[in-house]
């Protein structure tokens, strides 16, 4: 006899147990509601069948208080759980301010992770245990999709744009990574693992990893490569925008829309610069697209994050 059987995966972090309650408190509300109409229907048919002795006279035409509560109380339910799902979902994208960067590109049929010291691994992902971690993610050809059944995390990896989730690891082990979108022949091979570790150990892996620039070393490196730093540095002579600050900041457009500088932002502004033009400045940045790859954007965006957290210390 197999004693291993489990209704649902291991919860293995922080969102598991909120989904499962949520799941749950939605079936038995659901179940609830078709239970009591099933006994009624049954009720009903037996009661007033044909040929019973069932009083048929003084049928009520009207009853506004029985209507008025089989549509209060099941609207007020609902929207009850609405609201509950509506705050487990900003909870996966929304990443506090200790959560732990992680860069994942996804390719015909592997994933590639890369952490902010430059370690990165294939086919695998080493987290921390209890230290939230925001995932950054995007596809180098197809469609994908990020599914750790033991988190209960699931999150779509598009190509051309950046997609991230969060996720706190709540127990220690080796969870199973799957790509959950069908995304060509080897689909079913695109397969990984998340290692969840105690912190003490994850900080001794990820300084024994091969020596190599970090990330934001080696976005600064590809910055001054591309001659982003002609234009950009303050001291340029060039007329344009200054990435000092960037992410985060609110960015008023030449055509009258204002956005938020995110990853995606920066991401466009070096592929297709012209669709996002600062107001103010003329469009006249080349594009570099198919010159630099996914994991090179994702290190100049980390440089361009670490160039601002490093002046505002100096300014302390």
């Amino acid at each position: 006899m197999n004693t291993d059987f489990h209704l649902l995966p291991s919860d293995a972090a922080a969102s598991a147990a909120r989904l499962d309650s949520l799941a749950l408190c939605l079936l038995l509300l659901t179940g609830a509601v078709a239970l009591v109409l099933l006994a009624l229907m049954i009720g009903f048919s037996i009661r007033y069948r044909a040929g019973s002795k069932a009083d048929r006279t003084h049928v009520p035409k009207k009853g506004l208080p029985v209507e008025i509560a089989w549509t209060v109380i099941p609207l007020l339910l609902f929207l009850g759980i609405y609201a509950w799902g509506a705050v487990d979902y900003i909870k996966l994208y929304q990443a506090p301010a200790n959560a732990m960067p992680v860069f994942v590109v996804a390719k015909q049929w592997m994933w590639e992770a890369e952490h902010k010291n430059g370690r990165r691994e294939i086919g695998q992902l080493h987290v921390p245990l209890g230290r939230p971690v925001r995932l950054t993610m995007t596809s180098q050809d197809v469609i994908h999709s990020f599914f750790v059944p033991d988190f209960r995390v699931k999150q779509d990896v598009v190509p051309g744009r950046y997609t991230s989730i969060v996720f706190t690891p709540s127990r220690t082990g080796e969870y199973r990574l799957y790509c959950a979108e069908y995304c060509g022949t080897e689909h079913a091979m695109m397969l990984g693992r998340v290692v969840v570790m105690q912190p003490a150990a994850f900080a001794q892996w990820l300084e024994a990893g091969p020596r190599q620039p970090g990330m934001a070393a080696r976005g600064h490196e590809l910055y001054r490569r591309y001659g982003c730093s002609g234009c950009h540095d303050p001291g340029s002579s060039v007329h344009a925008p200054d990435l000092t600050g960037l992410l985060g900041r609110r960015v008023h457009l030449a055509d009258g829309r204002e956005l938020t500088a995110d990853e995606p932002y920066v991401r466009d502004s070096i592929l297709v610069p012209g669709k996002d033009v600062v107001a103010g400045y003329a469009p006249i940045m080349p594009s570099f697209a198919g010159q630099v790859g996914e994991e090179d954007i994702l290190a100049i965006i980390e440089y361009i994050r670490e160039s601002a957290h490093d002046q505002r210390t100096e300014r302390r």
